[in-house]
């Protein structure tokens, strides 16, 4: 079975071409009903028509943009025409209407924004404020900005109600010709035996349909629910707002025009808007344009469109279009159209149940050929050969019944959906246990995972970070305290704190703000967020060291570059550049130090030794180090240069605790004796990362720590030996996390899970068999990439996904072995009573009756069953493992023989052993036949749990 599924039956969980989707769907020449089959499917032909509407609308926008552009070379100088607020903008309080709005972003009409003020005269029409954001005080003006400019909410299709399904399921083509036959059964039987009598045959028929069909509409109804929660969640993005003087965090379906967005590297931009104020933004627009090239976003090209995504820098924007209305909004509809991609699981298992159905058809013409030979032979025998009585009609009647049943049975239909059953009760599950499952494959192919590469900070660690120990001014402290930081000053020259106050509150990412409830909260990332908890234990002030300096460029933290600065200009006069970043980078740039004293000396080798004996002595206990500098500008900067890379003073070193996860080491332990290797890769220091990998258990002591420069210049043939043993990776880039994923997967045939949560690790996670992204310190750009997102950044997580994900692939191995059984046993008893004895025991009613059973009873019982801890005790299935293994074939055959001879023991001797004469003798032993038969199906767990117990 394998064999003959592996090339055409074969696609990848992720990246599968077109070709290779149509390809097995043309193959699939058995399909009883395919709108139910490939319901939760690609559909491709959807997919075309979206690709090709995109790629027009791409255009359009692309021109527009163009023709927009060079019209304002032309235009500067010519006066705008007038523009007349509508009535009802005016009285809703509002100086510009949505339609304006929308024009002048889509079009980049620079002319338009000029005419209205730019962005402080558009604010002002739109009554809110480019510092403080918009006022929701006023109830009755929100009600009206909602009325006029609509909600950042986009058109959805309708949900299907739940008759749709009822509908879908009767387009079952075997259903419908028995649904004739039935009709006719009632006439003929009708016609000839009366009311009672004839109608038996074809009601039942029919009340087995009308079941088969609401149970499967039913569960069919159910998993449409469950997957449009599911994909409700997904929508869900969280982003920071300045509202009533407040910076604050909000959902994008809350936002409206006027509201002020805040935005960094790997947001998405959620609505149409306009630059405020920001340093070094680019702009990733091939999600709209189709251009690759990034766009610079600056008070003189301020457009900003949504769905795009921020590449670099960070910015201030006012929202001014929402919805429908934004480019993205008028995308969505397409956006959302073709739906996931098969599962190799649902694949194979088409590939099972069309291979079975056709065996299945050939099956059903010579049971329904013999059949009428039979009844041919037997009116041959008795003289009656040219007699034909409506009884005669019905028996034909019956056996042509029979025949489309067998097809009903042998054709394994249920197989395809008991995995669509089992990824979405899973992924429903896996929502309470916090990962959120972006693609259905994400699911079983966890469940093969052989290496999980983990990032260290928030995913091992709590990403709850304080600065506990310091080397400011080349003296090392200790200041896991507010009291002993406050002692610190005292201790150090005041022009050293001022220069490390300065640095920290200008050189940050992050805000300190005073929310709601008039306290002080710190926002930004959990380094910036430590950083600035230090200088406020220091005694500064954040938005006095801020208001001191005017900032002239921004360059923020990437893990290229591994640090981040700022260039200041200063009240008195002259430009300052601050660095910060990784200690061993931003030291290697630094050519003075400040002394005990406060004096700028230069940095000789005994300083430089002491200073990288502090860094390896905060790292080996753990702490992840920054060090701090600075550089007077005496010749001048442009903010179109770059910042100096040398040159630097350097300030001082210190060092972050993140603490490591409660349950990580034993999730680690899980994980080994599962068979899963797990890697630590981090742009950390070295004896940081081995540290906390040895406090994890990842470390071990025939594993190897390597740092990604070193990495990097390895040869292939040293790459196959060191790859297997590296067990931590450390100051790594995206390029090489994005390597070592390629030669796992590549060379060495592992399935690979890779953690990430910022933009740069976009392409280890495409890359990956299962990309998991972080759900609280994850960007836009790194979930959209991702196949799970983490929702609470725990390593524990990962390892539930991974069990749940092997839960899956047990139990649709269940289902298979159990249809399969069952498929293989009505075949045969019909068939061979068929040819030896000219009746079928198993009646189309009956027959009906086990493939609802089969179908789907069975399904919603063994294919949604929770998983166990025995289950992380296995090795994984991996890369290349068969799914139907050679121990189920062995179960499949053995149950089959099992039913078949007690089956057939029972037509062979039945009557003789039950005493059974007289005329209703046939009808009472099928009956037995047919209670024996579904009894021998409830019986087969516990005749494996049997088995398996012998074998022990």
């Amino acid at each position: 079975m394998e064999r003959l599924m592996s090339g055409d039956f074969d696609v990848k969980a992720k990246h599968s071409s077109e070709e290779a989707l149509q390809k097995w769907r043309k193959l699939c020449g058995v399909v009883k009903n395919p709108k139910r089959r490939f319901r939760f499917t690609a559909n491709l032909s959807k997919r075309y028509e979206a690709a090709a509407m995109r790629k027009t609308n791409q255009e359009k926008l692309r021109i527009a943009v163009l023709v927009s552009k060079a019209a304002f070379q032309f235009i500067q100088g010519v006066s705008p025409s007038d523009y007349n607020v509508p009535a009802e903008v005016k009285a809703a309080g509002f100086d510009i209407c949505a339609d304006e709005l929308g024009s002048i972003v889509e079009g980049h009409d620079v002319k338009k924004l000029k005419f209205h003020g730019g962005v402080t005269g558009v604010s002002e029409k739109l009554c809110t404020s480019i510092v403080d954001g918009l006022t929701t005080t006023d109830s009755d003006l929100l009600n009206r900005r909602q009325e006029i400019y609509g909600i950042n909410k986009f058109a959805e299709s309708q949900p299907r109600s739940f008759w749709i399904f009822v509908w879908e399921a009767l387009q079952d083509m075997t259903l419908m010709i028995l649904g004739v036959c039935a009709f006719v059964s009632l006439i003929v039987g009708i016609a000839t035996e009366g009311w009672l009598e004839g109608a038996h045959d074809g009601i039942g028929i029919v009340a087995s349909i009308l079941l088969v069909v609401f149970v499967t509409a039913i569960s069919d109804y159910r998993q449409s629910l469950q997957f449009r929660d599911l994909d409700t969640e997904k929508k869900k993005i969280i982003i920071q707002v300045t509202r009533n003087g407040f910076r604050q965090k909000l959902s994008i379906y809350d936002l409206l025009p006027g509201d002020i967005v805040h935005l960094a590297i790997g947001d998405q931009v959620p609505a149409d808007g306009l630059f405020v104020s920001g340093f070094s933004v680019l702009i990733d627009e091939s999600s709209l344009t189709g251009e690759s090239e990034p766009v610079m976003v600056n008070s003189e090209n301020p457009f900003m469109l949504s769905g795009t995504k921020v590449q670099d820098g960070s910015c201030k924007m006012m929202i001014a279009t929402v919805g429908m209305r934004t480019q993205w909004g008028k995308l969505m509809a397409t956006l959302s159209e073709g739906g996931d991609d098969e599962t190799p699981l649902q694949v194979k298992l088409n590939g099972v149940a069309t291979i079975i159905g056709k065996i299945g058809l050939f099956f059903a013409v010579v049971t329904f050929a013999v059949l009428v030979q039979g009844l041919f032979s037997h009116k041959w025998q008795a003289g009656t050969y040219f007699r034909w009585s409506g009884d005669d009609a019905l028996e034909i009647l019956e056996y042509f019944a029979i025949a489309v049943t067998i097809v009903v049975v042998a054709v394994p239909e249920g197989l395809p959906l008991a995995v669509t059953l089992s990824l979405a009760f899973a992924m429903k599950k896996m929502m309470n246990d916090k990962a959120l499952v972006r693609h259905l494959a994400a699911c079983e192919t966890m469940g093969s995972a052989t290496t999980i590469c983990s990032d260290k900070t928030g995913t091992l660690t709590t990403n709850h970070m304080t600065v506990v120990k310091s080397c400011i001014c080349m003296e090392v402290k200790v200041v896991d305290q507010p009291t002993k930081a406050a002692s610190l000053v005292s201790e150090m020259p005041v022009s050293a704190v001022k220069l490390l106050l300065q640095s920290i509150f200008n050189n940050t990412g992050g805000e300190v703000v005073v929310n709601e409830d008039g306290k002080r909260e710190i926002l930004g990332t959990p380094t910036e967020t430590a950083l600035l908890e230090f200088g406020l234990s220091l005694g500064g002030d954040f938005q006095a060291e801020r208001q001191a300096v005017k900032l002239v460029k921004v360059e923020p933290f990437n893990s290229t570059k591994k640090r981040m600065g700022v260039v200041m200009e200063l009240h008195e006069g002259g430009l300052r550049a601050h660095t910060k970043g990784a200690s061993e980078i931003v030291l290697a740039a630094c050519d003075k130090v400040i002394n005990s004293n406060g004096d700028i000396v230069p940095l000789d080798e005994e300083s430089i030794n002491l200073l990288k004996d502090t860094i390896d002595q905060f790292a080996n206990e753990a702490l992840r180090t920054l060090c701090i500098a600075y550089m007077e500008l005496e010749g001048g900067f442009s903010p179109e240069n770059p910042m100096p890379v040398s040159g630097y003073t350097c300030i001082g070193i210190v060092g972050i605790k993140d603490p490591v996860r409660p349950g990580v080491k034993e999730s680690v332990a899980v994980c080994r004796s599962a068979g899963i290797t797990v890697r630590m890769v981090t742009g950390d220091n070295i004896n940081t990362a081995k540290a906390i990998a040895r406090e994890c258990g990842i470390l071990t002591d025939d594993g190897i720590a390597i740092e990604g420069p070193d990495f990097r210049e390895k040869s292939l043939e040293e790459l196959l030996q060191l790859v297997p043993k590296i067990q931590v990776m450390a100051r790594s880039s995206p390029l090489d996390k994005h390597t070592l994923v390629k030669h796992l997967r590549t060379t060495f045939g592992e399935v690979v899970a890779v953690t990430g949560d910022g933009t740069n690790d976009a392409p280890a996670l495409h890359e990956a068999d299962i990309g998991l992204a972080m759900g609280i310190a994850g960007t836009e750009v790194a979930k959209e990439s991702a196949d799970v997102i983490i929702l609470d950044d725990n390593f524990s997580t990962i390892v539930t996904v991974a069990k749940w994900g092997r839960s899956v692939y047990i139990n649709i191995q269940k289902f298979v072995q159990f249809q399969l059984t069952v498929n293989v046993v009505a075949l045969i008893v019909n068939f061979s009573s068929a040819c030896l004895t000219g009746s079928a025991p198993l009646t189309a009613v009956q027959l009906l009756w086990v493939n609802m059973i089969m179908d789907t009873l069975g399904a919603l019982a063994l294919a949604t069953e929770p998983p166990n801890d025995e289950l992380m005790k296995r090795s994984p299935v991996g890369r290349k493992g068969n799914f139907i293994s050679s121990v189920m074939w062995r179960n499949i055959l053995g149950q089959s023989l099992y039913q078949f001879m007690v089956i057939w023991h029972l037509q062979a001797k039945g009557k003789a052993l039950f005493s059974l004469d007289g005329p209703d003798s046939d009808l009472v032993l099928n009956t037995l036949i047919f209670n024996s038969f579904v009894f021998c199906q409830a019986s087969f767990s516990t005749n494996l749990k049997t088995i398996k117990l012998f074998l022990k």
